[in-house]
C-alpha cells in the first residue's frame, strides 16, 4: 500500500462522504414535517391496501 501514490486521499474522501451523508440525514430528520413522519410510521399498520 505504501508504494501507491496518493493512497492517503482515499480514506479522507470516504470520511468526507460518510460525514456529508449523515449530516444531510440528520438535517432531513429535523426538518421533515411531523405529518409525513407520522404517516410513514403508521404505514406498516395500514391494512386497507390489501
Amino acid at each position: 500500500m505504501e508504494s501507491i501514490d496518493g493512497i492517503a486521499t482515499y480514506p479522507m474522501i470516504s470520511l468526507l462522504l460518510f460525514f456529508v451523508f449523515f449530516a444531510l440525514l440528520f438535517w432531513w430528520v429535523f426538518t421533515a414535517s411531523k405529518s409525513h413522519i407520522k404517516e410513514m410510521g403508521e404505514l406498516p399498520l395500514d391494512n386497507d391496501n390489501q
